[in-house]
């Protein structure tokens, strides 16, 4: 495979669970540099045990799980996410008592590749509301606000690919829209992203491919158009 040709991020054949609980029946995904990829699934089907397996919060095997060409399999989560992974957790985990400005200059670094085009005033840009919050604390957000704040968090380590657990998840219509809307934008940027979240039809309109779990295995993988055009999957595995 020519370097042209390979993928940011390549899974394949991989294994995961907790303790005992084996979760993950070897999965196999690819997201390609800047492309955008939507996992879906019904809940409990091991969507967020994969992302955790990727970014190295817990432990995995695999056949391979290479990032921009090289093994990350075993490597810890500190070291995954230096080398330019960045995950937007479901629940946020915003800091209670740190404001919005200093959320997002703690954790503002250069990117793998020595570049910083993320940082505070461009996270302001995407997210105006913020800029408005700048200095109040993580409690005093709303749901939506602090959704917006993780993401920016993750965006000033400057990353070469954004993960989304739950991108809108309990977030009112409005908010939903404004996260589809900047996510939208790093996409037409050229960010590579993999994303969780359960509106179809809105994933749909901002991804590349689709891959879908069924309890720890993937049941379908293609392209939006094709998911688009066969209702029947949305039904059958995602109780649409």
């Amino acid at each position: 495979m020519s370097p042209a040709d390979q993928p940011l991020l390549e899974v394949k054949g991989l294994r995961a669970g907790y303790g005992s609980a084996q979760v993950l029946h070897g999965v196999d995904l690819r997201v390609g540099s800047g492309e955008v990829v939507g996992l879906l699934g019904r809940n409990g089907m091991g969507k967020t045990t994969l992302v955790h397996a990727i970014t190295g919060i817990i432990a995995s095997q695999a056949e391979a799980l290479r990032f921009a060409g090289d093994s990350i399999a075993a490597q810890p989560a500190h070291r995954i996410a230096r080398r330019g992974v960045a995950l937007v957790p479901e629940g946020r985990q915003v800091y209670a008592n740190l404001s919005v400005l200093e959320h997002l200059s703690a954790f503002t670094r250069p990117g793998a590749d020595g570049r910083t085009p993320w940082h505070a005033a461009r996270v302001f840009q995407l997210f105006p509301r913020l800029s408005e919050r700048r200095s109040q604390w993580g409690a005093q957000l709303s749901g939506g606000e602090q959704q917006m704040l993780a993401i920016g968090r993750a965006l000033v380590t400057n990353p070469r690919l954004l993960i989304l657990d739950e991108a809108t998840e309990g977030l009112a219509p409005l908010v939903r829209e404004e996260i589809w809307h900047a996510l939208s934008q790093l996409r037409d940027a050229g960010q590579s992203i993999l994303v969780i979240d359960k509106y179809v039809q809105r994933l749909i309109r901002l991804a590349d491919h689709h891959v879908v779990l069924e309890k720890g295995r993937v049941a379908w993988a293609g392209s939006s158009d094709a998911l688009s055009a066969d209702p029947t999957l949305w039904r059958r595995y995602l109780g649409v």
